[in-house]
């Protein structure tokens, strides 16, 4: 299997190729040539396995024979020992067909863990067969840089760079960012939000002569490693619940929409999922999409679920070029109108396409803070506020005999102030995470421009190569 560009006027790679990459040269994403195939029966035999023993079934494919199979569940299973629950993803009940599967038991409290844990041994395996280091560079909204940071924290063939929106992260989130004391983490504050952290990232990439001089890699969810470690939760989680026999339904809170894509490629590999609901806040440029077929871009509104509070979803870009059919030429032609005038049509055909898979909701402020209380005051479970956009959203798509699983992308005491807020309770961070708030920060403020940024990571990334070796 090798992969293509969504743009499609990149050469197309292998596995560790793209998963060095990033993004493709000629700006697209990419995905994979064909979807792997799980027969019913395939999915059947999952059951009564581990996650790690799913991940390595449903994620070789993906990997082309690149990696020998023991280094690759020795890899998987060294990622998901870092998680506090056995089962990584586990599902709580919350009513009659209700649930949630939870994806915050990582070492940063967030579902980016999930992924991130295994791209950094993923990476560190390409890297050193190459005998190369790279350089890495993430844009986040909040929980994507701490991920990367803890996952690439003293990692000999990386130095990783994470662009944050100055002021715009919650508290926890910032020191989980400022606070590592390893040498080869570098943590960027940018005076502006999350959208000008991404562009900064793209235009990084964009640059040639950078891109190459510092070896620049990305752990943002333009990787498609990223995305392809998160379709194996869709699978654990279908599985428990009685799938293949039965479909199941999935609401995911969305901002970038690569979670929600990890589900979309897991239907398409044979996973039977019935609605995949996209739940927004009250940046809601992906729910009115659905509605209008038309993506219109509008000012950033800041809100209690800032890992959210996102108005360019990168990853739709890869659901565009499978709803089009895979006509790249469509798709580039989006990507200009939204560079040039901030938004595109959605072709009737294309449109179509996306709205059978998926559905849509938004939950504005006084609906998320409402959320928390009513869902803790009648069962006791407490959310953080993107997990309760994706509740809200879901209680209003749910259809009788479907199980709906919520999927709950963050602990909520990385959200203290607005789940305190909403329902009187403080949540505590977990015994491990108790000192965080009194570690030593460390960061650089820097304004949104590009040649600051590149200044920047030029004097403190290590180089291409290591020692006596060559690229």
């Amino acid at each position: 299997m090798d992969y293509i560009s969504t743009r499609g006027e990149a050469p197309a790679l292998g596995f560790c190729d793209a998963l060095l990459t990033g993004l493709a040269r000629d700006g697209g994403l990419y995905v994979p040539r064909e979807w792997p195939q799980f027969s019913k029966k395939e999915i059947r035999a999952l059951r009564g396995k581990t996650y790690q023993e799913i991940a390595f079934t449903i994620l070789s494919p993906f990997t082309n024979g690149e990696i020998p199979e023991a280094t690759f569940r020795a890899m998987i299973d060294e990622a998901y020992g870092t998680f506090r629950h056995p089962a990584i993803a586990p599902l709580v009940q919350t009513g009659p067909n209700s649930f949630v599967m939870e994806l915050f038991h990582g070492t940063t409290l967030a579902f980016k863990d999930v992924a991130m844990q295994l791209l950094a041994r993923l990476m560190d395996y390409a890297l050193e067969k190459r005998g190369e280091r790279a350089t890495i560079v993430g844009a986040t909204s909040g929980d994507t840089g701490g991920a990367a940071i803890d996952a690439f924290a003293g990692r000999e063939r990386t130095d990783i760079f994470i662009l944050f929106p100055h002021g715009k992260v919650s508290p926890v989130q910032q020191r989980q960012m400022t606070t590592s004391t390893a040498a080869n983490v570098h943590a960027l504050a940018v005076e502006g939000n999350f959208d000008d952290c991404q562009n900064l990232v793209k235009a990084m990439f964009n640059d040639a002569a950078f891109r190459d001089k510092v070896n620049l890699s990305g752990v943002n969810s333009i990787n498609w490693a990223r995305i392809m470690a998160q379709i194996v939760y869709y699978f654990t989680t279908a599985v428990a619940l009685g799938g293949p026999d039965r479909k199941i339904s999935f609401t995911v809170p969305t901002g970038n929409f690569g979670d929600i894509f990890a589900g979309y490629c897991a239907k398409r590999m044979g996973l039977p999922i019935d609605r995949l609901v996209i739940a927004t806040n009250e940046n809601d440029i992906l729910a009115r999409t659905l509605k209008t077929g038309r993506y219109d871009m509008k000012a950033v509104k800041a809100t209690s679920s800032p890992s959210m509070d996102i108005q360019i979803s990168s990853n739709f870009e890869r659901l565009l070029f499978e709803a089009y059919g895979r006509d790249a030429s469509k798709v580039r032609a989006a990507m200009e109108s939204l560079k040039q005038s901030n938004g595109f049509e959605i072709g009737p055909q294309a449109l179509k396409a996306i709205r059978r898979d998926f559905r849509a909701g938004r939950a504005s402020e006084k609906q998320v803070a409402e959320t928390i209380r009513k869902t803790h005051a009648e069962t006791g479970y407490l959310l953080d506020p993107h997990s309760a956009i994706g509740v809200f959203v879901a209680s209003k798509k749910e259809k009788p005999n479907t199980p709906m699983v919520t999927l709950s992308t963050a602990h909520p005491a990385k959200f203290p102030a607005a789940v305190k807020s909403a329902c009187g309770i403080d949540p505590a961070l977990p015994t491990w995470l108790a000192d965080l708030m009194h570690r030593e920060e460390r960061f650089q403020i820097i304004e949104p421009e590009l040649k600051a940024v590149e200044t920047f990571i030029g004097k403190h990334a290590r180089g291409k190569t290591t020692a006596g070796a060559e690229r």
